[in-house]
């Protein structure tokens, strides 16, 4: 079916939304709607910068490879509060999360950013989808992402469908950081995603979390900033499966396979914690 664009002016503004957020509480329906948002955007790059030193990233050129995810987040939200979308946004979970950088991401804009909502499968727990982010110039498109999301308030009829599985590399140590206890709330100020379950203990309790917990897409950040000489600089793609969350505070090491066209890594914490597990690759021609 063919989606129903709306095509904003500028991104949206987010306190209403959040309210909106925290007004949802329950299912509405069982399908996506067709609808899909876009709207032009433009880096600040005193806003670069803050994301660069939360994230731990050197200085370049050109945009980090999740940084895209921030320019829409707006329109995320904006379209996960819509009346038409089924599901409440707070209880919904990041499960995996896959960019795809065709072309270098140089400059800062003006860009086309824009979301969509797509796959609505059975999944173990409930049902998940796609949430499509899609960044383009005036040459066309330029980086996709596509978050996998669980929701577990429904239950869809069916088998999820099977999983692909990679044949493990040796994997070796790369580097370790910490994560202070107000590492979700720097990166909500950069970000602009004030999930309750990333800035402090109380709230985190509120949704089952003994302490705050890391964003995945800081997570996933902080560990391509790590990988950034194993990357090109475009044609490639990385997909991370988000496991167990990182308790804020951590300290957190990652490993990674050698440097090759192709690799994997993952990111552990104490005791050898799988928190996420990732890959990269050459776009499929």
């Amino acid at each position: 079916m063919a989606v129903d664009w709306l095509d904003l002016n500028a991104p949206p503004a987010l306190p209403g939304l959040f309210l909106r957020a925290a007004l949802r509480r329950r299912v509405t329906g069982r399908r996506l709607p067709q609808l899909g948002l876009r709207c032009p955007v433009e880096v600040s790059p005193a806003h670069l910068a803050r994301y660069r030193q939360v994230c731990g990233i050197a200085e370049s050129a050109y945009l980090p490879p999740v940084y895209p995810h921030l320019l829409a987040f707006g329109l995320q939200m904006k379209l996960l509060t819509d009346r038409r979308f089924p599901f409440p946004l707070l209880g919904l979970v990041h499960l995996e999360n896959r960019i795809r950088v065709l072309r270098p991401l140089g400059g800062l804009g003006p860009f086309q950013a824009s979301v969509q909502l797509a796959d609505l499968q059975a999944h173990d727990k409930g049902a998940s989808f796609s949430l499509i982010t899609r960044l383009e110039d005036q040459l066309g498109l330029l980086w996709e992402g596509d978050s996998r999301i669980l929701c577990r308030a429904l239950r869809l009829d069916g088998q999820p469908p099977p999983r692909a599985e990679q044949a493990p590399l040796e994997l070796t140590p790369l580097a370790d950081w910490a994560a202070p206890a107000d590492t979700g709330r720097r990166y909500a100020r950069v970000a602009g995603d004030y999930n309750p379950i990333h800035l402090y203990a109380a709230s985190a309790k509120l949704f089952g979390f003994p302490r705050a917990i890391a964003h995945g897409l800081w997570n996933k950040a902080r560990c391509l900033a790590e990988l950034q000489g194993r990357l090109p600089l475009a044609g490639y793609e990385v997909e991370v499966r988000f496991q167990k969350p990182v308790l804020l505070p951590a300290h957190v090491a990652l490993q990674a396979s050698e440097p090759a066209a192709s690799g994997q890594f993952r990111l552990l914490g104490t005791g050898d914690v799988a928190h996420m597990a990732g890959s990269w690759q050459p776009l499929q021609a």
